[in-house]
């Protein structure tokens, strides 16, 4: 065996990283490019940002001296918080990787594929493991896991700032001037006008400022449950047949030409958020206006015979629910019954049931749906009284 073979068979996993980052990175970008939709349109330096300078701060960190605590803490991806990856490769990865559409688990898979990459090519030129190879992997592994870690934490960092502007547009931003607008409209109707015409354009602005409201408070209960967090409720005791009157009276307001029928029976009290299952009926009420048919009534009944839970019903006449629509009708952005003509005076972005099943959820209860040919439509919504 020459010297220079004997050299390289032995060579430390640091110096072996900086001689070869070319075919590392070679094959780490092949993967890279896999990874669509978001590679689909990066140029090969796009994929190769920051990927030179990363595998040079494993190396240099292979090469630190490190207490047994030190390398605990990093084996668990709890580096210094000063660390060189915070500053530098990894965190400038993860931005930049966001920017251009990866998800996180599409980030994390990029350094699985060049922790495997490194080892397999070094593996490849070492024909026997010497106790420093040991020794060096396992410090590389943590070198990694810790890159893993700061960009992760970058990239969380960067998602919950952007959660948090999106909701302060939103909640405040956007709320105040649809506020106005639909304030003024309330105003001009009440005011009186003399021209058909025009009180015709102020109630169709006054229409649309609370189609907008509704379409903006399902997208802030949409971002606060992807973010994980749970819709909030204050629960006081009302008559929930009440409400149910309530909503349908507002949906009798706007369309004259749909008849709604309200019955209860049993004891109609119990515990919840007004407001919350208001927009819950509201939401299955306005589902039913849109794909119901026109020539038969809407029936809302409550049954209040169970003393542990109140059950509302929503049932309309009209075509059913394909199965296949009827096992994601309550996922986020899946159009309720996506069949026959939508209303003009739709408020749905796919939301609407997807957040009323979060709203009961919350209550502790249950919603369901029943659909065929002959019975027509129901949505169950139970409530437990407490």
């Amino acid at each position: 065996m020459s010297s220079s073979t004997g050299r390289r068979e032995y060579e430390r996993l640091a110096d072996f990283i900086r001689r070869n980052h070319a075919p590392i990175v070679k094959e780490w970008t092949e993967f890279a490019r896999t990874l669509s939709p978001a590679s689909d349109r990066m140029s090969k330096l796009a994929l190769e940002d920051h990927i030179v300078d990363l595998l040079g701060f494993v190396a240099d960190d292979l090469e630190t001296v490190q207490t047994p605590r030190e390398q605990f803490d990093k084996s668990r991806g709890d580096g210094p918080e000063e660390s060189a990856f915070s500053q530098s490769a990894a965190e400038l990865h993860a931005a930049l990787r966001l920017a251009d559409g990866f998800d996180i688990d599409q980030m994390v898979s990029e350094y699985r594929a060049l922790r495997a990459s490194v080892v397999k090519q070094w593996v490849a030129h070492h024909r026997n493991l010497a106790a420093t190879d040991i020794e060096d992997l396992t410090r590389f592994n943590e070198a990694i896991d810790q890159a893993v870690t700061e960009s992760v934490a970058h990239y969380t960092k960067t998602i919950n700032d952007s959660r948090n502007l999106f909701l302060g547009v939103l909640g405040h931003d956007l709320r105040n001037p649809l506020g106005a607008i639909s304030m003024g409209a309330q105003w001009m109707e009440k005011s009186g006008t003399t021209d058909a015409k025009q009180a015709r354009v102020v109630s169709e602005i006054r229409l649309a400022a609370g189609r907008a409201t509704q379409i903006l408070n399902d997208l802030l209960d949409l971002t606060r449950s992807s973010f994980g967090t749970q819709i909030p409720v204050t629960k006081i005791r009302i008559d929930v047949a009440a409400l149910c009157q309530e909503i349908a009276d507002e949906f009798r307001a706007v369309n004259a030409d749909r008849r709604f029928e309200v019955t209860h029976e049993g004891d109609p009290l119990v515990c919840c958020d007004p407001t919350r299952v208001g927009q819950v009926l509201s939401n299955l009420m306005g589902n039913a206006i849109q794909y119901g048919d026109v020539t038969s009534p809407i029936r809302v009944t409550v049954a209040g015979n169970d003393p542990d839970a109140v059950t509302i019903n929503v049932h309309n006449f009209g075509s059913s629910i394909p199965p296949e629509v009827r096992k994601s009708i309550f996922q986020s952005w899946t159009r309720g019954q996506d069949v026959g003509k939508p209303s003009e005076h739709s408020t749905h972005l796919g939301l609407g049931l997807y957040i009323a099943k979060l709203i009961v959820e919350a209550h502790g209860g249950e919603i369901s749906v029943v659909s065929n040919q002959q019975t027509g439509t129901c949505f169950s919504v139970r409530l437990p009284r407490g």
